[in-house]
């Protein structure tokens, strides 16, 4: 029998999820087929019925990888939520859990997890950034829940969360509440002088969305470059993760680097997260070799990280 994972989300066609699992669990050797399936939020529970269908009468299905707008409704979908997504009330990975050997009575349970923390934090720390970091968080959506719990870790005293529409934050809101890390949430509009001085930068917006604030970036690393302050001129920026892959680089990222500050591309965040992915879909956990995320990363075309 042939095992089944997929990637949820909508829109899905640009998805790198599935070059990334099936190159792990072909060198693995492991028989699990990973594709992508665009599910809309409206349909998300009747698919989830049909899953949970399937399980029933074939039991086939070992995990579901899930990206935006889906995260924070897989929270109703499945039988139990773990770890830190228990906390942020966000969903990114659902593992099917099935009965122990023997208990025939039992049923296969669907867990809920979320690997976009460790995802963002090994992104992070890989590529040099401080620990107790001025941290700024873009955008105020599921993903920006995991950024604000990844800061926590890292260390962050608190974090100043730009959206586009500050009565529309209560994602980054709940999980700050529920991990402890102060917040202030701001308008989007007047981010550039606080972005441009953090020492960490995580935009979790959609493709494109932080263009103005690029261009008002750009500016103002211009004019820090040539003005006659000794205290400005010279100074770089901190890091910058930007979530958003497709297009790459995105404008923000291409400003950011011009200035000198050192920028991670979601890719390398999505490298990181599906390798915690790998390890609850195949059921290995820490028993998953560290070289799997080299021949991940050949398959999107990213540097090696072990060998």
């Amino acid at each position: 029998m042939t095992l089944r994972a997929a990637v949820l989300g909508h829109p899905i066609s640009h998805s790198k999820s599935p070059s990334l699992h099936r190159a792990a669990y072909a060198h693995l050797g492991v028989e699990l087929d990973y594709e992508a399936i665009d599910v809309t939020e409206e349909a998300l529970p009747a698919f989830m019925s049909r899953v949970r269908e399937d399980v029933r009468q074939k039991n086939d299905w070992r995990g579901l990888s899930v990206t935006m707008p889906l995260k924070s409704g897989m929270v109703r979908e499945v039988d139990e939520v773990r770890g830190v997504a228990r906390d942020l009330g966000v969903v990114n990975t659902v593992a099917f859990e099935r009965p122990a050997p023997g208990d025939s009575a039992g049923a296969t349970r669907l867990v809920g997890y979320n690997t976009d923390v460790a995802g963002i934090v090994n992104a992070l720390r890989h590529a040099g950034a401080a620990s107790a970091p001025t941290a700024v968080v873009l955008g105020g959506g599921g993903t920006s829940a995991a950024a604000v719990a990844a800061l926590k870790e890292l260390g962050a005293p608190d974090a100043d969360i730009f959206v586009r529409d500050v009565t529309r934050a209560a994602e980054a809101r709940a999980a700050a509440a529920a991990i402890g890390l102060p917040i202030r949430v701001l308008p989007l509009a007047g981010a550039a002088a606080a972005v441009a001085g953090a020492d960490v930068v995580i935009s979790t917006l959609p493709p494109r969305a932080a263009d103005p604030l690029a261009a008002e970036l750009a500016e103002l690393f211009a004019h820090r470059a040539g003005g006659p302050s000794p205290e400005t001129a010279g100074v770089r920026p901190g890091v910058l993760l930007d979530v958003a892959y497709d297009p790459w680089p995105s404008r923000i990222a291409s400003a950011w680097q011009e200035a000198g500050g050192t920028v991670i591309p979601g890719l390398e965040m999505l490298i990181y997260q599906a390798v915690e992915q790998v390890r609850h879909f195949t059921g290995l956990g820490e028993a998953v070799p560290a070289e799997v995320i080299d021949v991940m990363c050949d398959a999107v075309g990213a540097p090696r990280r072990v060998f």
